[in-house]
């Protein structure tokens, strides 16, 4: 058995054992320390796998800006009152493990009963690799094969706004999400606050702009910035904008109406919806891609940040 062998099923059984110690344990807070870790280690997975494309979503959206989100339902969970906080009892608890365990095994059958080789597009894909003059293929067919998923994805993310901000009061609708954060000027988080996202901004575009060729793309990219953001708000420095800013609506609406746009042009000056000219395609990906992350940065972003809580004004 080899060093690697060896390595991976340590790893598979620590994230096994997390999984079911972030689902047990009763503090809301360790369980979400708890997922963070596990998400980690999911991403980890992934690299082993060759899938580094996954892995650097996994670890942004999992462990990084999903952590967030988690940890701050947790502290408000922690200030709420006892009484108010729904405990599921042991029959929908049981009824949960049962679902959770049919699941797993319906997944451990299905691949298993896999036909060998199993059926796959991947040689289609390749052959056709060529037309979009992308050398990722992830990017290749994210972008291409299966365009119009990952427009729908980026119109996921614009719904899952609008029902965010719809939760806002009426005396705040069209203010501020989120509360005013302020930390000592002087302290480690505003030290870090300065030094970080200068650094970060770089490493999200370069993600982002290797993605066509390497491991990386906007999702990555966008996840990137979106944490430099949040973390200049979290220590003070700036505030969120006002749902209301135009400009900011612009910049939520700019990826999916690019590329719905392009889409379009592909019905109409060629043989079908989100159809790229072979001489303009990676031109027009790239572009789409420009957009996509800012719209990216700013969904996930302002998603963490919540429902508009002050009015314009303060």
């Amino acid at each position: 058995m080899s060093i690697a062998t060896v390595f991976e099923i340590v790893l598979a059984a620590v994230v096994l054992g997390l999984a079911i110690w972030t689902i047990a344990v009763p503090e809301t807070y360790s369980a979400t320390v708890g997922f963070v870790a596990y998400g980690l280690l999911v991403a980890l997975i992934w690299v082993r796998l060759d899938a580094v494309d996954v892995a650097l979503t996994e670890a942004a959206i999992g462990g990084g800006l999903g952590g967030v989100l988690l940890l701050g339902a947790a502290a408000r969970l922690r200030n709420a009152d006892p009484t108010a906080v729904e405990t599921p009892c042991k029959l929908v608890r049981l009824c949960a493990a049962a679902l959770s365990s049919l699941i797993a095994a319906a997944l451990v059958a299905a691949i298993l009963l896999l036909p060998d080789p199993a059926p796959t597009l991947a040689p289609a894909a390749v052959a056709k690799a060529w037309a979009t003059g992308l050398a990722n293929p992830v990017t290749n067919v994210l972008m291409a094969f299966r365009a119009m998923d990952t427009m729908l994805e980026k119109v996921v993310l614009l719904l899952a706004i609008v029902g965010v901000w719809s939760l806002a009061s009426d005396p705040a609708w069209g203010g501020r999400p989120g509360p005013r954060h302020e930390a000592d000027p002087h302290g480690v988080l505003a030290f870090l606050a300065r030094l970080l996202p200068s650094v970060g901004i770089v490493v999200g575009i370069y993600i982002f702009w290797t993605g066509a060729d390497h491991p990386g793309g906007a999702f990555q990219g966008g996840a990137i910035l979106a944490s430099m953001w949040l973390l200049v708000v979290m220590a003070g420095l700036t505030d969120t904008p006002p749902v209301s800013s135009r400009r900011l609506r612009f910049i939520l609406v700019a990826g999916p109406g690019l590329f719905l746009v392009v889409g379009i042009g592909g019905l109409c000056l060629g043989p079908a919806f989100l159809a790229y000219p072979l001489a303009l395609a990676k031109p027009l990906i790239l572009g789409i891609e420009v957009a996509m992350i800012l719209t990216i940065a700013a969904t996930l972003g302002l998603l963490l940040a919540g429902a508009p809580e002050r009015s314009e004004q303060r």
